[in-house]
């Protein structure tokens, strides 16, 4: 395990009014976060454009591009969660943001040089969601070593709010990008806020001490150890299927959603970004929303409110350009996005709380491995069913894929509580 203590040249102010906004390195990761965020958002988009515009891909090679970003959960999800349990895990964050930043930053080079290809899309992919893996394993598990637990909430409905702002602002500054300077600028912006991120990780006064060589274990008995304990939780487990399940349907829709707006809508590379904003507003609606809802009707009610009344919405998009106008399917897309994302508030926030932090590494990355290896199956799939049937066909199964989802959470002792439950005792030992 990693011991964390805060510097005591700067300790942890008092409660004010405005709450962990007071705290200095919370803003800091907030900051560095929320910029990588943005670049994130412009690049995702930029990453299909060039693929669709630039290279004009198919829709199988849209999907395996998709799919290359998640592959290595598959591989090194497992081990990924022993090792960030050992190392610091503010260092693992920084030497990743470093790495992303030349990754990302490889694509518009090439294309100023006119040698991009798809091959090297899929390779930027694959070797930065390899990155990630490790960065996301660190993010989740620092975050309660900064904040108290009773703020774990707050903590991440201010995160969330910011990543679901940048979504807005990311789409559309990505498709004035692909306007004005081509597809492959995007991403210079995203390799970018790399940069940013690493500099605020940098300023983080917080102190890691990896724990010492004589209280290693094997990594596989440490990476067992992290299996055990989620797969031996109901309420863990369940959180893993559900999210499984809902990647495989959610990611189905986005291997194809660019080409069904490009190319069955028939809106060009501007308006694709207008959509895709227009979309993130409802990301911003639900992580505002999270903590409200976990108030009023409780964190494991509100999940359910979440994925069986808003979720649904989905349901209109591939109605967009056919039965409905765009403009109406992209706000019930909205809606849709915000009972997802503020179940991901509500699920991220109790998984914070409820693991031991000890283990936090090794049983988050052994969550992750389920919900993320289900990410390439559902874009792969996504993008053959494409090819096969077209977008909106594809779009009508994997949404009810994702509804589908919701299933899980109701067979689940989750169904009956109002509150997600505390952490359990002998999780404290």
């Amino acid at each position: 395990m990693s011991v964390t203590t805060p510097v005591t040249a700067e300790p942890a102010p008092p409660r004010s009014r405005w709450g962990l906004w007071a705290q200095a390195d919370y803003r800091r990761l907030w900051i560095g976060e929320t910029t990588s965020g943005l670049g994130t958002a412009v690049g995702n988009v930029a990453l299909a454009l060039v693929a669709v515009v630039t290279l004009k891909a198919s829709p199988l090679a849209v999907g395996l591009l998709t799919a290359s970003a998640w592959v290595p959960w598959l591989f090194l999800g497992l081990p990924a969660g022993a090792w960030v349990d050992r190392w610091p895990r503010l260092r693992v964050m920084l030497v990743c943001d470093l790495l992303l930043l030349l990754l990302f930053g490889s694509v518009p080079v090439a294309g100023w040089f006119g040698a991009l290809t798809m091959t090297q899309l899929v390779l930027v992919a694959l070797l930065a969601g390899a990155v990630k893996v490790f960065f996301s394993t660190a993010y989740g598990a620092v975050l309660p070593s900064l904040v108290a637990k009773e703020d774990l909430l707050e903590a991440n409905v201010k995160l969330g709010s910011g990543e679901s702002a940048v979504d807005i602002a990311g789409p559309g500054a990505a498709g004035l990008l692909a306007q004005l300077f081509g597809a492959a600028s995007g991403l210079l912006a995203d390799a970018v806020s790399y940069l940013v991120s690493a500099v605020c990780v940098m300023r983080i006064g917080l102190v890691e001490q990896p724990p010492p060589a004589e209280q290693r274990r094997s990594i596989l008995k440490e990476i067992g150890e992290g299996v055990r304990f989620l797969a031996g939780d109901p309420y863990l487990r369940t959180l893993a299927c559900f999210g499984a399940v809902g990647n495989l349907g959610l990611n189905g829709i986005q291997a194809v959603q660019t080409i069904f707006l490009v190319r069955s809508v028939g809106i060009g590379s501007g308006e694709v970004g207008l959509v895709f904003a227009v979309v993130s507003v409802g990301g911003l609606a639900g992580a505002a929303l999270a903590g409200r809802v976990a108030r009023r009707l409780g964190s494991a009610r509100g999940l359910l409110l979440c994925e069986l009344v808003v979720a649904p919405f989905i349901f209109l998009l591939p109605l967009a350009g056919n039965q409905l106008p765009l403009a109406v399917s992209a706000v019930a897309w909205s809606v849709a996005v915000c009972g997802v994302v503020a179940g991901n508030v509500l699920a991220g926030s109790f998984y914070q709380s409820y693991c031991p932090p000890a283990m936090i590494g090794r049983i988050r990355s052994s969550a992750s491995t389920v919900n993320y290896s289900a990410i390439p199956i559902g874009a792969l799939l996504g993008g053959w069913l494409g090819e096969v049937l077209g977008p909106r066909t594809t779009i009508w199964i994997m949404a009810s894929v994702l509804l589908s989802a919701g299933l899980v959470l109701l067979l689940s002792p989750l169904r009956g509580l109002r509150d997600f439950p505390a952490r359990p005792a002998h999780a404290e030992a």
